[in-house]
């Protein structure tokens, strides 16, 4: 699988749509402010510049795009107002993204930023300047020492590719009936997977190092767990609903077994431990926090009984918890699935997925992991 070909997350303004279905996303926004905020005021506070590098990687589109950003001005603007020799600086925003992402969407959002921007901050055009940058962040993307922070939520549990070790061996599948790593996967796949992640999160640091000027800041969040058990329920749980969802159609001949042997997502969700190994193995970075916060699989997304209100859709908040999670992880996977598996068999897909999170809901509180990791740059 061309992962960077391929990923991307649901475009437009549908009902399987990103835009319509980021509701997780943004709580996890949210719940790293604090840590952001603390980050950001210390990269202007070690740096002092007069232009100010800033990179958002894994922007994807639609309402959480520029959410990051906003707050990292404002901090920005704060900090600024309150240091010592300390004037605002000129913004260099990147907006960071895979090639299929829906840049012409965020690109017509950004008129409305300028305008609130010069309301709320006083910044006009000459005071902030935002562009878009495709590419894989597991490598180069921007040019040396001149990021002074940089930030990235929901994206670094993409692996650049599914790891190659689990390619048909001797004519079987090193992961039969799964599509990531679970209780009855071979070790094999475990490593499989730990592995691609470490080379991974290494030329992301690695990368990032080469960009950033010394005392720079870098706040990342993405999905982990907490066990140092890579098959672990709270990390892969939901992958293991989608393979039930998928062999449930396999059995009635709607799709062939061995499509769903030969497909691996391209994902991992770390301990933070695995993190910090990372961190210190690559050694162009110093720790400052590595935090886990549990988030539930339908955050932001319980229902409105107010057909009138009009900050939902009233249709969507008609369906049962276990529909709008499968909605919400339709959002994110269809382009891998329909990749994979074609697009005929999605609507059923979700369908049966929906179902098997109703009843996962029935007996537990479901949760995920998310990890939130802030890094200086050393001098």
């Amino acid at each position: 699988m061309e992962v960077s070909q391929i990923l991307h997350m649901n475009k437009g303004e549908g009902e399987t749509s990103y835009a319509k279905n980021c509701t997780v996303q943004r709580e996890i926004i949210t719940l790293a402010n604090s840590i952001m905020e603390e980050a950001v005021a210390e990269s202007v506070q070690n740096t002092l510049p007069q232009s100010m590098g800033i990179a958002d990687l894994g922007c994807s589109s639609g309402p959480n795009t520029l959410m990051a950003v906003s707050k990292i001005i404002d901090t920005v603007c704060k900090t600024s107002s309150g240091t010592v020799g300390s004037t605002l600086p000129e913004l260099r925003v990147s907006l960071n993204d895979l090639p299929g992402n829906d840049f012409n969407e965020v690109f017509m959002s950004l008129p409305v930023f300028y305008k609130t921007l010069r309301k709320e901050k006083g910044i006009g055009p000459e005071g902030c300047f935002v562009s878009g940058v495709p590419g894989s962040f597991y490598g180069p993307l921007f040019a040396r020492k001149s990021m002074h922070f940089v930030h990235s939520s929901s994206s670094l549990h993409w692996l650049s590719q599914v790891p190659p070790s689990l390619d048909m061996k001797g004519g079987m599948q090193m992961n039969k009936g799964k599509i990531y790593i679970s209780k009855t996967s071979p070790p094999c796949v475990v490593k499989a997977y730990i592995s691609q992640f470490e080379k991974d999160f290494f030329l992301f640091l690695r990368s990032r190092a080469h960009e950033m000027v010394a005392g720079g800041r870098m706040l990342l969040s993405f999905m982990g767990r907490i066990s140092p058990e890579a098959s672990a329920e709270v990390g892969s749980h939901q992958w293991e609903l989608l393979a039930h969802a998928l062999t449930s159609m396999a059995s009635e001949g709607l799709i062939e077994e061995d499509r769903i042997d030969s497909f691996n997502a391209p994902y991992y969700a770390p301990s933070p431990q695995e993190v910090r190994n990372v961190i210190v193995e690559e050694g162009s970075f110093s720790i400052n926090h590595v935090e886990a916060f549990e988030v539930n699989w339908d955050e932001g997304s319980s229902a409105c009984s107010d057909s009138a209100c009009d900050k939902c859709d009233f249709e969507h908040e008609k369906l049962s918890r276990g529909q709008r999670v499968a909605i919400t992880i339709r959002a994110v996977v269809e382009s891998m699935i329909e990749s994979h598996f074609g697009r005929e068999i999605l609507d059923e897909l979700f369908r049966r997925y929906g179902e098997l999170v109703d009843e996962y809901f029935s007996k537990i509180v479901a949760k995920h992991i998310n990890l939130v990791v802030s890094v200086t740059r050393k001098f």
